[in-house]
């Protein structure tokens, strides 16, 4: 198969260019696995492109497309990528015109014609990816509202996260799930997995390995902030992060049925303990069992059936930068493989220089790695999230550490090489959530993350930063 020239592309240098099949899956061999990666590159040379998606292609669609056209879709693409459009326009025909183009021979050969009708181009088929395609637009638009909104109004509401297991059963299906209604609500959210003594590495076998690690790695690219903890008190840690990182929403799949003599002695599952135990958040209880997927409730339903919580709001108003927060000698480089105790130790007496209390950077250390013991943040494919609350500290720092040649005692499918570690106000929490989604949306930036993996100085980091929030801020006002 002939691809798309992505280097001949750049050379050239369009103004603007028109990619067809935005997530189509590229032949071996090329630079990029996905074309909407293609893409990325060529926007971060300054050219913009139109391109064209089907509404089955979301993953966060998948499991709804399936039940409604009984299809697997193979090429999907991360939802982060519609929402960095600046423009999304909805080309709608009716099922009827639609069906007369297929006749004609204006979509596939003629060879082809019978055996579309007989699947995906079925009557019901098409009226319900129309109407799929109907309310994701309306989604977006109403998304983007509201994010503007809330990036002024300067607060930080309910957070979602959804609990995973190395053995829960339709893992993706409650990943997609949870992306949509933080989509619908406008939320950060977080996937996290409690790992217990019976799910140590060295106990379960290899084929539970690789799928847990397949859905960790689909919960970040569907946008999700990924932790990991280890304890043998599965509740308790749960509702100790939901109270930590203002959690509003936990979305847990259905157990597993309990023998009745379990019942009898005071056996619950850990869904039913979090109702029992979880106060003033919603708990929702997906069916995971079944392969059906549930739809996801509309804004209002979500907003009328949340429970009244009361924050503290953040000093000050309008939207926020990360770069605020990083001062350039908070920023290291290691040019050779780099423990992760002394990346640690060597970012935080460099956060810890932007404080006025630079001689109690132990005391900070003590914090990150207390943090760190609890669940390690070294996990999100190449970026970590070492943070902490201090108390005392007037303000909060950013250490960045950029390790070109990996952590050395940390094994990961991709290297660790980009280290965003967070100190903050403990008695303003709200602010760590959202420096936290800051470093979470930078890391989930392909352009950004090449410009600091390439980055030889401190300067080349912050100039980065800078022009990445600039892109930013360009795309609000374009």
């Amino acid at each position: 198969m002939e691809e798309m020239d992505l280097d001949a592309v750049i050379v050239r240098r369009p103004h603007i260019v028109l990619v067809d099949e935005i997530a189509h899956t590229n032949v071996p061999g090329n630079r990029n696995n996905k074309r909407y990666e293609d893409v990325q590159d060529i926007l971060a040379q300054g050219i913009h492109v139109i391109s064209t998606l089907n509404i089955q292609h979301l993953e966060s669609l998948y499991d709804i497309v399936e039940r409604a056209s009984g299809i697997k879709v193979t090429e999907r693409l991360p939802d982060s990528i519609l929402y960095e459009a600046d423009q999304i326009v909805n080309v709608d025909v009716t099922t009827e015109d639609l069906n007369n183009r297929l006749n004609e021979g204006k979509i596939y050969p003629k060879d082809r014609i019978e055996t579309a009708f007989a699947n995906f181009f079925k009557k019901a088929n098409l009226t319900q990816l129309r109407e799929l395609a109907l309310r994701e637009l309306a989604s977006q638009l109403d998304l983007k509202s509201r994010d503007d909104q809330e990036e002024h109004l300067g607060s930080t509401p309910d957070q979602i996260m959804v609990c995973l297991s190395s053995r829960g059963p339709n893992s993706e299906k409650l990943l997609r799930y949870a992306s949509r209604v933080a989509g619908r609500l406008n939320r950060n959210w977080y996937a996290v997995y409690v790992q217990t003594s019976a799910e140590e590495p060295t106990v379960i076998d290899a084929s539970i390995q690789s799928l847990l690690s397949d859905t960790l790695t689909l919960a970040k690219q569907l946008g999700a902030i990924v932790f990991t903890f280890k304890g043998e008190d599965i509740v308790s840690t749960i509702l100790q992060f939901a109270k930590e990182y203002r959690v509003g929403h936990i979305i847990i799949g259905s157990p597993n049925k309990i023998p009745f003599w379990k019942m009898l002695i005071g056996k619950r599952s850990i869904a039913e303990s979090l109702i029992r135990q979880a106060r003033g958040v919603t708990v929702v209880v997906l069916d995971t069992q079944t392969s059906e997927p549930t739809l996801v409730p509309s804004v209002e339903e979500s907003i009328a059936h949340k429970p009244a919580t009361s924050y503290d709001t953040l000093q000050g108003k309008g939207p926020m930068a990360l770069s605020t927060f990083v001062a350039q000698q908070g920023i290291v480089i290691w040019d050779e493989p780099v423990e992760r105790h002394l990346v640690l130790q060597v970012l935080t007496d460099a956060a810890a220089r932007c404080t006025t209390h630079n001689h109690q950077r132990l005391k900070y250390l003590s914090a990150i790695l207390e943090r760190e013991d609890q669940g390690s943040t070294f996990f999100n494919e190449g970026v970590a999230f070492p943070h902490a609350r201090i108390a005392g500290i007037e303000r909060a720092c950013v250490a960045i550490g950029l390790t070109h040649r990996g952590v050395s005692d940390i094994a990961t499918e991709s290297p660790i090489d980009v280290v965003f570690l967070i100190l903050s106000p403990q008695e303003n929490p709200d602010l760590q959530i959202r420096i936290l989604s800051l470093a979470s949306k930078a890391a989930q930036d392909r352009q950004l993350m090449e410009r600091l993996r390439k980055a030889s100085s401190s300067e080349e980091v912050i100039e980065a930063i800078h022009g990445w929030e600039f892109s930013q801020v360009n795309k609000e006002y374009e």
